[in-house]
């Protein structure tokens, strides 16, 4: 999955907590929030609605609220894939510890199908390398 594609996958889905998101879903939207984040603070400072020289300002704080819900429903599906129940987010409420588990489980890969729905890469064993074509001279393409 490509980043615009997790954007839009991820700004659609904004409140589907069900189902399962890859790990490059969830990557991509946290790096695109980063981002957002850097860019409404500069926005805020330009325009003097900053708070202080410390915190946001007020276009961060009203694009961090429209940006909540997506990036908790993508924190869940990505628990999803990874086999967890999504009540598990909550454990990023523990400081430092919590957020170190649950930034481990969100690199972990994806599980096989499971009670979420099914593996977003694909069922395992299904990758088939790309094929090289036949020699020339094989007849296959007329010669």
């Amino acid at each position: 999955m490509d980043f615009m594609t997790a954007i839009r996958t991820c700004l659609s889905k904004f409140v589907d907590f069900s189902g399962r998101a890859r790990r490059s879903e969830y990557w991509y939207f946290a790096l695109f929030t980063f981002l957002v984040s850097i860019v409404t603070s500069i926005l805020d400072a330009f325009l003097g609605t900053d708070y202080d020289n410390t915190s946001g300002g007020l276009v961060n704080t009203l694009v961090g609220l429209v940006l909540f819900l997506p990036s908790l429903a993508v924190g869940v599906r990505r628990l999803h894939d990874t086999g967890r129940n999504g009540w598990w987010i909550l454990i990023g409420l523990i400081p430092i510890i919590g957020w170190i588990i649950l930034i481990v489980w969100f690199c972990t890969d994806s599980t096989s199908d499971n009670q979420y729905g099914p593996n977003p890469k694909g069922a395992p064993g299904t990758y088939q390398p790309p094929t090289t074509p036949p020699p020339y001279g094989s007849g296959q393409y007329g010669s």
